[in-house]
């Protein structure tokens, strides 16, 4: 990672939508927030359980919500305040067939330690 932040939203999204969810995701909203000076890169992940070892023993950690992450690596905060983020999150058909689906939404901010 070469940016000094990292912009992460989460959220859930109602079953019967996660196919539009997927395709307006990866075909219009991450293109659209890539032409965002200050956006360096973007990748999406989906929760998943998992086991770890620690302290000896190993641990099940179950599936966290919300379920789906876009992690945004962006150059400052006021990246997500400007008027091309602003745009940019309003472009196609996210606002009207994704946004109203989604539920549990989070979003965090983390600085790069030591910058």
């Amino acid at each position: 990672m070469s940016a000094k932040y990292l912009f992460i939203a989460s959220m859930d999204v109602d079953a019967d939508r996660e196919g539009v969810f997927h395709d307006v995701y990866d075909r219009e909203h991450i293109p659209n927030l890539l032409t965002v000076p200050g956006v360096r890169r973007v990748a999406r992940y989906e929760s998943e359980a998992f086991d770890i070892s620690l302290g000896g023993e190993v641990r099940h950690v179950p599936v966290a919500e919300p379920r789906f992450h876009a992690l945004y690596e962006i150059d400052s905060p006021d990246v997500l305040v400007s008027r091309s983020w602003a745009d940019a999150v309003e472009r196609g058909r996210w606002p009207s067939e994704v946004r109203p689906f989604t539920t549990n939404r989070k979003h965090r901010l983390y600085r790069r330690y030591g910058e």
